[in-house]
């Protein structure tokens, strides 16, 4: 057996990752699932305890490839990878790494990226959930110690502490529209502090069962000297909503991405897709491009390639532009309705996992069994973009 090897976070291959430290990442989970979804960087070397390697490879390919160096062996969980490793050892390997959970645990890691702001009251953060790509945001006052939270992932505890480590409680929590690619956080995390929680009033059209207090365009909230607008955004669902804090930044949900725009099908179907498309094509021109230009949007998500890559910005940076930077960049912004409708409905892409299972969780119409239930429904990046 390897006395060297060891357990290793993702916290931990995230830092080696992004410090550009030489340590080959294995994956041995089989090839669709690595295809589908993988830590950038990785090689795959299908691997499991009862049959060994994959057809494709034998030992003496292995030790040619990773005969030098540390090696870190990620999974599904951590099972084959550990008795990949433990094999490992046995072969001479003297620096052999597991990661603790596996992919499973990489899909709940997150990085906190403050935003700088011109007003002394203002705390605003973005919460990226890395590996799928989610952004959450917490909003707060340092005077009144108070803040809201938006679009809180499952793992909401990570929101939580973030307003605590400014010395905020959290008094309201808001979801800007029925997630469809992740479990939101938001009820558990309202109904856990006794706080409201907001979304969209077309939510009635949803047929959400959770509590929540309905949300209309043009309403407004204050958290000490902050001031954050619902402006209602329909397009990418019929409930969605924007928010617009301090007059100066639109927490954009899935209405408008840095690198795109929201897909319309998941609610709508891939029949009545166009419809969606025209309500999101009314909004953008009739509401958020009425914004001034140096509006910094803040979206909902960054897409997330299979490698791990982001579109724009790598994780631990700030995902963000102003209205006037992307009129510039995104030419969907320049097209005509029948041009933007057409784009949108003609060439879908794939939709996120179990995206139907999710919305039903997300409703409160269906809950996941157990934790492992709900982690395996959120596997995978999201694909929320068009």
């Amino acid at each position: 057996m390897c006395a060297l090897l060891h357990q290793t976070t993702v916290a931990e291959l995230a830092d080696s990752i992004d410090s550009g430290e030489s340590a080959a990442v294995v994956d041995t989970r089989q090839p669709d699932s690595f295809e589908a979804w993988h830590v950038g960087g990785a090689v795959n070397v299908p691997y499991s305890p009862e049959d060994g390697l994959g057809d494709e490879w034998d030992w003496d390919r292995v030790d040619e490839r990773f005969g030098e160096g540390p090696v870190v062996a990620i999974c599904g969980k951590g099972i084959s990878s550990t008795s990949f490793g433990l094999e490992l050892g046995k072969r001479g390997y003297e620096d052999v790494s597991v990661v603790k959970g596996g992919m499973q645990e990489w899909s709940k890691l997150y990085e906190v990226v403050e935003v700088p702001t011109e007003n002394d009251d203002l705390f605003l953060a973005q919460v990226q959930r890395r590996a799928k790509g989610c952004l959450g945001y917490v909003v707060g006052s340092r005077s009144a110690g108070e803040a809201f939270v938006v679009d809180a992932a499952r793992q909401h505890h990570e929101f939580e502490l973030v307003a605590a480590d400014e010395g905020m409680a959290v008094s309201r929590v808001f979801d800007t529209h029925v997630h469809a690619d992740h479990i939101s956080g938001g009820p558990e995390l309202a109904e856990r502090l006794g706080v409201s929680y907001h979304l969209g009033e077309r939510a009635a059209e949803r047929d959400v069962e959770y509590d929540y207090r309905p949300l209309s365009d043009g309403e407004t909230f204050s958290v000490g000297d902050v001031e954050m607008e619902v402006l209602a955004a329909p397009g990418h669902t019929t409930e969605m909503v924007n928010y617009l804090v301090d007059g100066e930044y639109l927490l954009s949900g899935d209405t408008l991405f840095v690198e795109s725009v929201g897909r319309t099908e998941l609610q709508f179907g891939d029949e009545d897709s166009a419809t969606g498309a025209e309500l999101l094509y009314e909004t953008l021109h009739e509401t958020v491009l009425e914004l001034p230009e140096e509006t910094r949007v803040l979206p909902g998500h960054v897409t997330v390639a299979a490698d791990g890559e982001y579109a724009v910005a790598s994780p631990g940076e700030l995902v963000s532009a102003t209205l006037g930077e992307l009129r510039d960049e995104l030419d969907l912004l320049d097209l005509d309705e029948e041009e933007f409708v057409a784009r949108l409905t003609d060439d879908t892409p794939e939709k996120p996992a179990n995206y139907e299972t999710v919305i039903a969780v997300n409703t409160g119409r269906e809950t996941p069994e157990d934790e492992e239930s709900a982690t395996e429904l959120e596997t995978g990046p999201n694909n929320c973009a068009a």
